[in-house]
């Protein structure tokens, strides 16, 4: 179970990435061409939310089966000298529920605006905030706090 979890986990990452960048790009093209807010602008706001909520799912399925964050909340006074224990214990589980907070608020907000302008523009900003919270948590290669590779 833990290696077809560690597999998800790194295949949704990918997922939540293309549609954050791709909703993105379409927030910030309707707002700075004065768009009209489409049913492919609506359907890409909801798929992104839902991806980011299903990899949130994964994710915390995946942090209690982690036998690295057993060891870190067992051993919690040694493991957080080390950089990988605590960036995996402590910093990339609250980085990504923060981004999917802000995801899911700036979903709820942009469905209920009027305007398409300020439907793109409350998009935009939340998911980009939410974009760069999750690039900087996510264990990149070339991490300096703890590497994964691309694929798992």
């Amino acid at each position: 179970m833990y290696q077809t979890l560690t597999f998800l986990h790194s295949l949704t990452r990918w997922l939540v990435l293309i549609s954050l960048m791709y909703t993105v790009y379409r927030s910030f093209k309707g707002y700075f061409s004065n768009g009209k807010f489409t049913g492919t602008d609506n359907a890409a706001r909801h798929w992104t939310a839902t991806i980011a909520h299903l990899q949130l799912v994964i994710g915390m399925i995946f942090y209690f089966k982690s036998p690295v964050i057993q060891y870190f909340w067992k051993h919690f006074h040694q493991a957080k000298e080390s950089s990988e224990h605590l960036f995996f214990g402590i910093i990339h589980i609250s980085m990504m529920v923060t981004a999917v907070i802000i995801i899911t608020v700036s979903s709820a907000l942009a469905k209920r605006k009027l305007s398409d302008k300020e439907k793109f523009k409350t998009m935009g900003i939340g998911f980009s905030m939410a974009l760069i919270i999750i690039f900087i948590a996510i264990p990149w290669p070339f991490s300096p706090f703890a590497n994964r590779p691309y694929f798992r």
